[in-house]
């Protein structure tokens, strides 16, 4: 007993505990007195498999009950010293509840209350998602899980999955959705040129076309810096160059791919879009070339996983 009394002493004085005199009641109510017997039998057991002793309240059932109501009134001398933190467990509402109404999708159970949680996440804080855990915990399962429920609840809602262990395509193909594989020998392609006239948003096509291929050509020049003024403003005039035929007559076959970039490049007069030209060389007409295809997929479907499990580690990067 010394001991215990030495901890309880410790965490008074050292861990911000303080002390609290607790009574403890458990309500019974049943049809009949059979029931009841059978109910506190079953309440008995249970607090025994915890190490904990219930005693009946002989003779005190109108204090007890009086007392177990919320009105701030303890008719019941029996009493028990604790601390803060067990005290804390008997307190109600612990733990934060998760269940959110309209379409929501299950997220498991919570570990404390153990009940469902239900969750719409594009309507909390922050609408990101990240599962952790260990090798064969089922993260890839609980991943596919939520994939199924949103395809199956949430109707308006687009799938895309970049996949790079080549894990999601059985189950997109099933829902009927667009596998695409790109690789260097994959008969898929998408092109990087492909541009939208109807995106809205109030924001030129041409002009966001022209930002990503700055973006583009950045990770294919590399360094440190990146590139430089000149080199930005080179690219943005070949991209002008290349799109002028289709803004024209808007027609499938008149979308330019990356070799009409290339060649508009190798027309200009500075030195820095020759530079350009000969590191976009490779993507073109290289071994690398897989980007410079016309666009042969249905990159629009509802459900679209992109498989890029062998597209190499030159390519990944792009």
């Amino acid at each position: 007993f010394s001991k215990d009394a030495a901890e309880l002493l410790a965490d008074l004085q050292s861990r911000n505990e303080r002390m609290f005199l607790l009574t403890f009641l458990i309500v019974n109510t049943a049809p009949t007195r059979e029931r009841l017997e059978n109910d506190i039998f079953t309440v008995n057991g249970i607090a025994q498999k915890y190490n904990c002793a219930v005693k009946r309240l002989d003779w005190q059932q109108e204090q007890g009950y009086m007392s177990s109501l919320a009105l701030g009134y303890n008719g019941i001398e029996i009493q028990r010293g604790m601390t803060t933190s067990s005290t804390a467990i008997f307190v109600p509402f612990m733990t934060r509840e998760l269940r959110m109404d309209g379409p929501s999708l299950y997220y498991g159970m919570n570990a404390l209350s153990h009940n469902v949680i239900m969750a719409d996440r594009k309507k909390l804080k922050s609408a990101n998602g990240l599962y952790l855990g260990s090798t064969g915990s089922g993260k890839s399962f609980a991943a596919k899980r939520e994939l199924l429920n949103v395809f199956l609840a949430i109707p308006q809602d687009r799938i895309i999955v970049v996949d790079p262990m080549g894990e999601y395509a059985p189950l997109v193909e099933r829902l009927g959705g667009q596998v695409i594989e790109i690789a260097p020998d994959s008969p898929n392609h998408i092109s990087p040129m492909d541009v939208q006239m109807d995106m809205g948003g109030g924001d030129s096509p041409l002009s966001l076309k022209a930002d990503f291929l700055l973006s583009l050509c950045e990770l294919v020049v590399g360094g440190r810096d990146g590139l430089q003024p000149i080199e930005k403003t080179v690219i943005d005039r070949a991209v002008h160059i290349v799109y002028q035929p289709y803004l024209n007559d808007p027609q499938p076959e008149n979308v330019p791919i990356l070799e009409d970039l290339y060649n508009a490049l190798r027309q200009q007069t500075e030195k820095e879009a020759q530079t350009l030209a000969t590191a976009l060389e490779i993507y073109v007409t290289g071994s690398l070339n897989v980007f410079n295809h016309r666009t042969n997929v249905d990159v629009n479907s509802r459900m679209v996983c992109y498989d890029i499990k062998e597209l190499g580690k030159q390519l990944k990067k792009l």
